[in-house]
């Protein structure tokens, strides 16, 4: 099978060396497809190709991608969380709770990609609704209406009922875990920090002061 590598330029250096190492570990697997976006490999071919990136944290990388099934684009998430028992906890506890909860104001997991071999595997990658971007950058570079923060905070309210009502507790809301779209649709994302909550006790008294309560 032909192997898809797209190389910004060449180099001889330490980490280059590493990168083709990989690509050619892939090509003898015969994973059917990859990208480098910014020296990191996404093995999520054939069916995601055209790879964009769009950001990065302590939490991973990124990139919008096309679905080839569906003709649409989406975004995908690339973990790897197996160097740190926390990184896997938190990984496992956000697949865990996105997959129990279905709402229009929170984000979805539409596929997980794995490799096939546990031995080999090394990355986890979420594919999620693409959205334009989040609150963070919006509010930083404009000034909202009333009208937008009405109803902005509409979708919050809708968005954290419902995750309540699943006895989730979110814990790390803030901008940049509300993601838009250019129709003011509004979802919130990053559930690395929830917990399940017992409907019985009252966490307000017990929960760090650098998470939020919600």
């Amino acid at each position: 099978m032909s192997v898809t590598v797209s190389f910004s330029s060449s180099s001889t250096d330490p980490t280059s060396i590493a990168i083709e190492e990989e690509v050619d570990r892939i090509k003898n697997d015969e994973i059917s497809t990859c990208e480098l976006i910014k020296d990191q490999l996404f093995e999520v071919g054939p069916r995601y190709t055209d790879l964009k990136y769009i950001g990065e944290g302590a939490y991973g990388m990124v990139v919008s991608g096309s679905d080839n099934q569906t003709c649409q684009r989406v975004a995908i998430k690339k973990l790897s969380p197996f160097e740190h028992q926390c990184f896997c906890q938190r990984t496992l506890r956000e697949i865990k709770i996105l997959a129990r909860l279905k709402h229009e104001n929170v984000i979805n997991i539409q596929d997980i990609i794995r490799s096939n071999v546990f031995e080999q595997m090394k990355d986890i990658y979420l594919v999620q609704q693409l959205m334009e971007c989040d609150m963070y950058k919006l509010i930083k570079h404009q000034k909202l209406s009333s009208e937008h923060v009405c109803y902005f905070l509409y979708q919050i309210l809708r968005g954290l009922k419902y995750i309540h009502s699943a006895n989730v507790l979110h814990r790390d809301l803030k901008p940049s875990n509300l993601l838009l779209n250019t129709n003011c649709d509004l979802k919130i994302c990053d559930f690395g920090l929830a917990r399940i909550a017992d409907p019985s006790f009252d966490h307000s008294g017990v929960l760090t002061e650098y998470v939020s309560l919600v």
